[in-house]
């Protein structure tokens, strides 16, 4: 039994449920009336012709139009011909009984999946044994008469058209996902490419500082040879100041190597957050707290990187409301991110890259989904 219903949702059993009530109701009804109902229903107009056939075999036929519905995501050609032969057999054993109530509703549901889910070629397919469906249900049906065919056809052509533009557009936004996809790759991969450039030409930098600040501290040294002490003392101290200021510029460029983000523009820092939030098309507030005060050129860069990577799994729409928050502590930076998750955003990676950045400098971020809506929280040490 699992196998014959696997593939079978809970929706296709909600529809299959309702056009089998319909049809045993209605299937029910044209057993049991007696026929001085149905010749006075007749007489007044309310049937164009009386039922021909009375028999309990009307049901289970009737139903083997209908209870194929339920499979029709494995091959909805196949479940559209099998409604129509047994809605055509229907019709040709019993001839004239009341068949519209719970036939026009299947037949309307067939048009509309082969609108949604079939290529053009098959789903014209679909819609010629559509055709043949609604012969079977309207050509003899005692309620509505044969008059009512045309009309019932164009019916089941239009919602098969509205059905076919609606699946339009959806490959449409699947397809500018798809491509927003590949830009955002590409973006990415360029973005890394600058940045490895940036790198190899720091490294360079580095590179060519060392070769001349060890030039000159080795001639300093060898100048000291044949002075006194005096002189002596003055050229050491003057080749540790140099050493120290090496030191320093070597540990701003290799800070700026860790930081992972370095471009040819100033690097930005936690004075730009407010033109990143003006950037976006939500409701996005910054709020700053403490006292601020210049910041290590990597923490700001890592504050602003951390801000953008969680913004950008945020929702962007105009009624989307977003907080950010900037705390200078004595001896940390605290960064707090609030707002709804975009719908198919990948928030774990987006926590997982600021979490990243803000480990380069000993940090953390914490971050916690609840209803669609993160608050998350970074601290980044900052020295006195």
């Amino acid at each position: 039994m699992g196998e014959v219903f696997r593939g079978v949702r809970i929706g296709d059993w909600a529809l299959a449920a309702a056009l089998t009530a319909a049809g045993t109701l209605l299937m029910i009804a044209d057993i049991t009336w007696d026929q001085a109902t149905i010749a006075a229903e007749v007489a007044a107009g309310r049937m164009v012709h009386g039922v021909d056939s009375q028999s309990w075999w009307m049901l289970p036929v009737f139903l083997a139009a209908i209870l194929p519905i339920l499979w029709w995501r494995r091959n909805l050609l196949l479940v559209t011909g099998i409604s129509a032969a047994a809605m055509v057999s229907h019709l040709l054993i019993f001839g004239w009984t009341t068949r519209c109530g719970a036939g026009l509703p299947l037949a309307w549901a067939l048009a509309i999946l082969a609108g949604l889910t079939l290529d053009r070629r098959r789903s014209l397919i679909a819609m010629g044994l559509n055709m043949v469906l609604l012969v079977g249900v309207i050509a003899k049906d005692s309620s509505t008469g044969t008059s009512l065919l045309p009309i019932t056809m164009a019916m089941s052509w239009i919602v098969w058209a509205i059905a076919r533009a609606a699946r339009s557009r959806v490959r449409m936004g699947r397809e500018l996902k798809r491509r927003t996809e590949e830009l955002r790759a590409l973006r990415d991969e360029r973005a890394a490419l600058e940045v490895a450039d940036d790198r190899a030409r720091i490294s360079r930098q580095l590179d060519g500082l060392l070769q001349e600040r060890l030039g000159q501290l080795t001639r300093a040294a060898e100048s000291a040879g044949g002075l006194d002490a005096e002189a002596s003392r003055r050229v050491l101290a003057s080749i540790e100041d140099e050493s120290r200021r090496t030191l320093d510029d070597m540990r701003e460029i290799v800070g700026m190597l860790r930081g992972g983000d370095v471009a040819l523009a100033p690097a930005p820092t936690v004075a730009h957050l407010e033109a990143l939030l003006a950037r976006r098309g939500s409701d996005a507030r910054l709020a700053v707290n403490g006292d601020p005060r210049s910041l290590p050129a990597t923490v700001g860069l890592s504050a602003y990187r951390i801000v953008e990577h969680l913004l950008g799994a945020l929702a962007d729409q105009p009624d989307a409301r977003i907080e950010v928050g900037v705390r200078f502590a004595d001896d940390a930076l605290e960064l707090s991110v609030r707002g709804p998750v975009e719908r198919h955003a990948d928030m774990r990676a987006a926590v997982a890259r600021a979490t990243e950045r803000a480990r380069l400098l000993g940090g953390s971020v914490e971050a916690r989904t609840s209803h669609g809506l993160v608050a998350a929280v970074a601290q980044l040490p900052v020295a006195r």
